[in-house]
């Protein structure tokens, strides 16, 4: 720090000197304070500490020379609202605020991150490796520490309040090339939907439990410079809890939805996830970084992935789905179940009974492959009477609920069985699965990896039928 004490005390000044702006808003913008005398003696500054060469992202052009960029030493540094917050006379830490200013200026341009909030319950100190992405649970100290200007927490008005995101689940991913900006991202029309973007790493989270797991919003992170978490994309529910004189008070807190892992269970859901993403990566092997999937296993399982996740992304709760889209979501699990266990070599005319008997060859008893058989029958009959632009009759809307969420569960275990069969067979699954539906003796070639499977690493329920046996 004592390399960089000029910077320090030219920052400490300016904050000095802001206890005598008047607070009027128009007057303190970081564009008006960008034009005071005493903002040229913190340029100058921070052109000597931070030189253009070693933090090309401190500066911007100006009439054709490179100077230090206002907004990225105003704006995105949080010296900006240091400076309005002392100007309207509140108490301000300016010792602090200069300490992480020097910082900014001086440290290494951050890598920017794909951050996704999920609305789920995970324990403290979460932190699962899945490819690329991290699942982690952050302290408010850690998010204070991911925010540019940490002295400043709880001073802001309309800052999002850090307490209501600790501990909440978040998916973070490296994403070098992402343009750093403020503006929320949840409906990002660059490219696609985050349940489809992100889909290795949530995936595992869904084959782990059957609750439903959403993405509540998605923000662009680059620590110590930008923290893009709108408060209006944290979703909040009001609970009520009794003061120490048993008065009951009410507090806004997040909503973590019906998806919760006890502390008890993590280190299972880690052993869990970490051996799903495992078997994910060794089937999409053959997709390039171009996106272009080579290989039929890899595209079979990223279809049936991003239609399983869109329809959970649309379904709040079991009893809530919007009735206008119920259909469509019951399209996405049948389009799901057909892109894992339909083969090349089908006729076209007797794909239901294939997918029929497939989905049925996958579990144990024979007792729960009727019941998939009868569940496949009717999804394929509703999926005809929908694409047809007929309406399903004789169906309440508890009923049709209760069957959307029959055959959510079933699309789960379908897309966790094939995980588990897959990675050692070429591309197509459907000459093991129709072998063992005719053939008792073939039958071990797909009940024992799944036993082992569900032996050694359960998911939090493990099936019945593997009970069962």
């Amino acid at each position: 720090m004592s390399t960089h004490l000029p910077l320090r005390e030219s920052v400490l000044s300016w904050l000095e000197h802001a206890r005598t702006l008047p607070p009027v808003p128009q007057a303190i913008t970081d564009v008006a304070l960008a034009t005071l005398p005493h903002w040229d003696v913190l340029e100058e500054a921070v052109a000597a500490a931070a030189p253009r060469d070693e933090h090309p992202d401190l500066y911007g052009k100006v009439e054709g020379d490179w100077v230090p960029s206002f907004s990225a030493l105003l704006g995105e540094s949080g010296l900006g609202e240091a400076t309005r917050l002392i100007a309207q006379g509140a108490d301000v830490p300016v010792s602090e605020v200069a300490d992480s200013f020097v910082a900014f200026c001086t440290g290494p341009a951050p890598v920017p991150e794909r951050w996704l909030l999920l609305n789920a319950d995970l324990p403290r100190k979460t932190r699962i490796q899945l490819g690329q992405y991290t699942l982690q649970t952050f302290t408010l100290d850690e998010l204070r520490q991911a925010v540019p200007m940490p002295a400043l927490h709880g001073l802001r008005p309309r800052s999002l309040d850090l307490d209501l995101i600790t501990g909440a689940p978040f998916l973070h991913v490296p994403d070098p090339g992402r343009k750093v900006t403020r503006r929320p991202t949840w409906f990002d029309f660059t490219g696609p939907r985050a349940e489809a973007l992100h889909w290795q790493a949530l995936l595992p989270l869904v084959l782990w439990d059957s609750e439903l797991l959403r993405v509540d919003s998605v923000f662009t992170v680059a620590r110590g410079r930008r923290f893009d978490l709108n408060p209006k994309n944290v979703p909040t529910t009001i609970k009520i809890y009794p003061d120490p004189h048993g008065r009951e008070q009410e507090f806004e807190v997040r909503d973590t939805g019906d998806f919760y892992v006890p502390a008890k269970d993590l280190a299972a859901v880690t052993t869990f996830c970490t051996a799903i993403s495992s078997k994910i990566d060794a089937v999409m092997a053959g997709a390039s970084h171009q996106r272009r999937i080579l290989n039929r296993r890899a595209r079979r399982l990223e279809r049936a992935a991003r239609h399983l996740l869109a329809a959970y992304q649309r379904t709040y709760t079991d009893d809530t789905v919007w009735e206008v889209e119920a259909d469509e979501l019951h399209l996405d699990y049948v389009i799901a179940l057909e892109a894992l266990l339909i083969s090349p070599h089908d006729n076209r005319g007797g794909i239901a009974n294939n997918i029929r008997s497939r989905a049925s060859a996958l579990f144990l008893t024979p007792e729960r492959q009727k019941t998939v058989g009868d569940i496949v029958q009717r999804a394929y009959t509703a999926r005809s009477t929908y694409v047809h632009g007929d309406v399903i009759k004789n169906q309440t809307e508890q009923e049709k609920l209760e069957e959307l969420r029959t055959l959510r569960l079933l699309t789960r275990q379908i897309i966790l069985r094939w995980l588990v069969l897959t990675p050692s067979d070429t591309d197509d699954l459907a000459p093991l699965l129709d072998d063992a539906a005719q053939c008792t003796s073939c039958r071990d070639r797909i009940d024992q990896p799944l036993r082992d499977f569900f032996t050694a690493t359960p998911p939090s329920s493990r099936p019945a039928d593997i009970t069962a046996t």
